[in-house]
């Protein structure tokens, strides 16, 4: 069985034992999370009203902060030269079941 869910504007195909990075959340490392699907598959689908029964558990595993994207802005023709950089935040979730 796996489930869609919606968190930090993304959307995520989830399965029991899936370790994924997410934005950044609220909560400590061992803290558990209840997550509402948007959909859930596998022998049948359900989405809509049907799946409002269902939650995803999670268990918040670490925070973090992602790679380091550098931004370059140029114009030619004034010396114009900025460098600059930007780490996202995460958030390590591991998902513990799909009930319902």
């Amino acid at each position: 069985m796996f489930a869609i869910i919606q968190t930090g504007g993304k959307q995520y195909r989830v399965q029991e034992g899936d370790v994924i990075r997410v934005e950044s959340l609220a909560g400590e490392a061992g803290d558990t999370l209840d997550l509402t699907p948007l959909f859930v598959g596998g022998d049948s689908a359900l989405f809509g009203d049907a799946v409002s029964k269902y939650v995803v558990n999670a268990e918040v595993v670490e925070h973090g902060r992602g790679p380091k994207i550098y931004i370059r802005k140029y114009k030619s023709g004034v010396q114009y030269r900025r460098r600059t950089g930007h780490r996202q935040d995460f958030t390590a979730i591991k998902i513990t079941g799909i009930k319902g």
